[in-house]
């Protein structure tokens, strides 16, 4: 400890003196995991297929209370009460009507009868998925799921995870699987108007539409996330390895998606018991994945159980690797892995139907990175800096939700208290002719204790949604020369209406009203209020073959908190901060038709008075702000049968900052230049193998008269390279064994040498940008029990 209360780290490190140092260590852990997982999983390979135990079933009657309703909300309540996850066809829904479901049935028998007289089909899985209005292979059991992403979630394990939005896009559990991914990047690889930047995940910024995601509404598991602590890093260490679901909101987003979707929301869920068990009994899944390119390992385990009303799920992740080479052989600095992270929840579901579920999450990662963790090289780089330096990072995130299993009517609480808190620390060198100690550390916590409190009234067309949320969100720098905190309180009142209130026709209207109190790392103390707003809707043009959407939205999103790292004890707030507002609107078209869709959309995001601070304590230096401005559009065609589907995407995004295009570096925490980028998507399944192949391709297009920067600060028009990558994997599950899974994965195939659209430095002369990963192979085994 330093005389600060400062935990200090240890002296610099060469770039070959880590690697001595970490190789033998490495070498060792990974033979220890790796024979570790193949032990576990021949053990578990002969057990299981000798046994070949069925998965629970659906089969254990219980209580339901759902009255006659648009049939996307009845789904959403069945989903609550049968512990199933729901997946809804595209245009399934629309304009019909559930019927009334009331009394003890087992979850078959509840949703026959709800759809009893419309037609539509259905089929429950040995996983606990209930298929509806189409037969699509789903889960584990079907050899290999292959999900068309046609399918729209409507409910994930009981969790309002799809809301229908006009600009919403989920990506669901059987997505996940399929994607298999090893960091955020991976998640969100198929959607080309979702960009991520950087190939560490401990700087991996989102974009949604080219706008950062700290101007987005974040939540894990409905918890508020606070996490712009230094702008060389990402904002949400995320292993993708616990989520279940994700929704995003690109611009136009609901009032009861929380307070500050300025460009729209990110809702990450993980997963839960009910995801995995849908009657009493327990079980596991082991999973271990090897990539090649840095002989990088990850092992993790997850356990789950359902006894009465109790429910119990753990989850531990541990990834070591050495640095990765890009596609031109050279290794890229500062990007081993050394990551170590984990869930725990328990639930209990009264007779009465009331639901209180409590969770807990941590994420660690501590290894030398970059000194500057979004580059490798900068203009101007002061010479007592290192090439790499410790960087210890930790993320953690505590949820307690209330819900009624059981709704009645127009009762349909829940209840949302949470905390999440980032904290990042790393030392910092100053030039030793200043006479002070060098290096010394220096660490930022952003937090936020936030929730909310919302009833859900159902109506004969629709739903209301009215609730109270409110946050207590700071930002503190630990610096033994310039320690300094801001704070900000929130509380909002909101509602959302969702209905079809004639036939053909759904729409989605709300608001919400915040008050925010702003205090200054000065101690001055500011109030501002604002009401926020949106409306959309959707009418079929042709029904079940032509839909029109479109949408609006206003949003007040108060004073935003300063970046840790920048933060200045001295600042001059002048009359204050201005406080940051949004206006969205997007329109679109739909078509679907045995199998085939083709849909297009057109946006734009502008966003007022988005405070980005300075270091100076001059005036500007606190209240400084930018105008952002995204537009463009987005058209996409697939097709799916019934073992697999084919899908095209692409998506032309110009981003400007003050009426310029916007750069890199002007661009921290704002927004990122974009351009065109196509995505293409295919998987087949092949049952009677238990085989899946597939695979995607992501194209950037060159992007040309970029502004720049030059070491001296000076302007220059730049170019920012194109690139195009090829992912192709196969998945065998044993017909007789579907619970055991062997996976191969290359990616980057062909051993593209590129920097994703989104990194920092694409722009910037004399910037290294950090490169992805070169050709790598991934092998990947995974166990049910």
């Amino acid at each position: 400890m330093n005389n600060w209360g400062v935990q200090t780290m240890s002296a610099p490190m060469r770039p070959a003196d880590i690697s001595a140092a970490r190789s033998a260590t490495s070498r060792r852990a990974l033979r220890l995991m790796a024979t570790t997982a193949l032990v576990l999983l021949a053990g578990l390979s002969q057990g299981l297929a000798q046994t070949a135990a069925p998965a629970p079933t659906a089969a254990a009657a219980r209580a339901f209370n759902i009255p006659a309703q648009p049939l996307a909300s009845a789904l959403n309540a069945f989903g609550r009460q049968s512990g199933l996850q729901v997946t809804l066809a595209s245009a399934t829904s629309q304009g019909v009507t559930s019927r009334p479901v009331q009394g003890s049935y087992t979850p078959q028998q509840a949703l026959a009868q709800m759809l009893a007289g419309t037609g539509i089909a259905f089929r429950i899985t040995g996983e606990g998925t209930a298929v509806v209005g189409q037969i699509a292979p789903v889960g584990g059991d079907a050899g290999g799921a292959v999900e068309g992403e046609l399918l729209e979630t409507i409910s994930v394990a009981g969790e309002d995870i799809g809301r229908g939005g006009v600009a919403e896009t989920v990506i669901g559990p059987q997505a996940l699987e399929r994607l298999n991914p090893q960091n955020l990047a991976d998640v969100f690889r198929e959607q080309p108007g979702i960009e991520v930047g950087s190939s560490i995940p401990m700087s991996q910024k989102v974009y949604v539409h080219g706008i950062e995601e700290t101007n987005l509404a974040v939540t894990i598991d409905g918890s508020r996330q606070n996490n712009k602590v230094f702008h060389h890093m990402g904002t949400n260490l995320i292993d993708p390895g616990v989520l279940k679901a994700v929704r995003v909101d690109a611009g136009v987003a609901p009032a009861d998606a929380g307070p500050g979707a300025l460009a729209g929301t990110i809702a990450y869920e993980t997963k839960d018991a009910r995801d995995f068990l849908d009657a009493d009994g327990w079980g596991g899944i082991g999973k271990y994945s090897f990539n090649f390119n840095g002989d990088t390992s990850l092992a993790n385990m997850t356990g789950y159980a359902r006894q009465g009303g109790f429910e119990t799920l753990g989850y531990f992740n541990i990834g070591q690797g050495d640095q990765f080479e890009a596609g031109n052989g050279d290794v890229v600095l500062g990007t081993s892995t050394n990551l170590l992270n984990g869930i725990g929840k328990v639930s209990y579901t009264a007779p009465t139907g009331d639901r209180f579920a409590i969770s807990y999450e941590q994420v660690n990662d501590d290894a030398p990175r970059p000194y500057r963790a979004n580059g490798t090289e900068f203009p101007g780089g002061r010479p007592w800096e290192p090439d790499v330096t410790p960087y210890d990072i930790e993320r953690q995130n505590t949820v307690f939700t209330y819900t009624d299993a059981t709704p009645e009517g127009w009762w349909d609480p829940k209840l949302v208290v949470a905390y999440s808190a980032t904290e990042i620390s790393k030392l910092t060198y100053i030039n030793a002719r200043s006479g002070l100690p060098t290096p010394y550390t220096a660490s930022g916590k952003t937090d936020s204790f936030n929730g909310k409190f919302e009833n859900k009234f159902a109506l004969a067309i629709g739903n209301v949604i009215a609730g109270v949320d409110f946050y207590n969100d700071s930002a503190e720098l630990f610096d033994p020369y310039d320690a300094a905190v801001e704070k900000a309180t929130n509380v909002g009142l909101y509602a959302q209406a969702r209905l079809e209130p004639w036939e053909r026709t759904r729409l989605s209207f709300g608001g919400r009203a915040d008050n925010q109190w702003f205090t200054g790392t000065t101690g001055e103390e500011w109030d501002n209020a604002g009401l926020s707003g949106n409306v959309s809707g959707e009418y079929d043009l042709i029904p079940d073959f032509l839909v029109a959407k479109a949408g609006f939205s206003h949003v007040w999103a108060g004073i935003p908190l300063a970046e840790n790292f920048y933060m200045n004890p001295d600042w001059d707030y002048d009359e204050g901060p201005e406080p940051v507002t949004s206006n969205n609107a997007m329109a679109g078209l739909k078509a679907t038709y045995n199998g085939f869709t083709l849909e297009g959309s057109i946006f734009q995001t502008d966003i007022e008075n988005a405070r980005v601070v300075t270091y100076s304590n001059r005036v500007f230096g606190a209240i400084r702000a930018r105008d952002i401005e995204s537009r463009g559009f987005e058209i996409g065609a697939g097709y799916e049968w019934e073992t697999g589907f084919v899908r095209v995407k692409y998506a032309d995004i110009d981003v400007d900052i003050d009426g310029a295009p916007a750069d890199s570096d002007t661009g921290n925490y704002l927004a990122t230049p974009v351009g065109q980028i196509v995505t293409f998507v295919a998987a087949h399944r092949i049952p009677e193998w238990g085989l899946t192949i597939g695979g995607n391709v992501e194209v950037a297009l060159e992007m040309d008269d970029v502004p720049g920067l030059l070491p001296d600060g000076e302007t220059l028009t730049n170019t920012i390279p194109g690139y195009t990558v090829v992912n192709i994997y196969a998945e065998y599950r044993p017909v007789n064994a579907p619970n055991l899974m062997l996976r191969l994965d290359v990616n980057n195939l062909f051993d593209e040498t590129y920097a994703s659209r989104g990194t920092y430095g694409q722009d910037i002369a004399d910037v290294t940008p950090l490169y992805q990963p070169g050709r790598s192979f991934i092998v990947t085994a995974s166990a049910k029990f």
